[in-house]
């Protein structure tokens, strides 16, 4: 069986070098991911893929940075700092939030559930106000 804390943080760091077929490898087709700072709830995972493409479409540079680790069983918790410049467009629920050129840094929780080696769902908390005022769009 597989380490869940590993596990987690490769998720992240395959989020961080964009390394989006082994992200696509790394997660079940029927994981489910919630975003709370944009209220999505996104299930499989290409579209879980997808919507972490965005995220880097906006930010190329973002990167999370794991401030600390909580780990119960099968379940993780990442406390993660979200560091990079808004320089791509960033779209939203709402329509598109140009690129502004500014920095960002925000903090975060990144909560990952297991069944065994399977990741079944992870949701992750962020400062969306936070965020959107380092962007200029709050």
């Amino acid at each position: 069986m597989a380490d869940p804390t590993a596990q987690a943080k490769h998720i992240l760091e395959l989020f961080n070098k964009a390394d989006w077929d082994a992200m696509s490898d790394a997660l079940p087709s029927d994981t489910t991911y919630k975003e709370h700072g944009t209220q999505r709830s996104i299930e499989g995972a290409g579209d879980i893929v997808e919507a972490m493409r965005g995220w880097k479409t906006a930010m190329p540079d973002v990167a999370g940075t794991v401030q600390s680790t909580i780990a119960t069983g099968n379940q993780v918790a990442l406390e993660v700092v979200w560091e990079g410049n808004h320089t791509g467009p960033l779209v939203t629920a709402d329509g598109e939030i140009p690129a502004s050129g500014k920095h960002q840094k925000t903090p975060g929780v990144w909560v990952f559930d297991f069944d065994g080696d399977t990741l079944t769902e992870s949701r992750n908390y962020f400062d969306m106000l936070t965020f959107l005022q380092q962007i200029g769009a709050a």
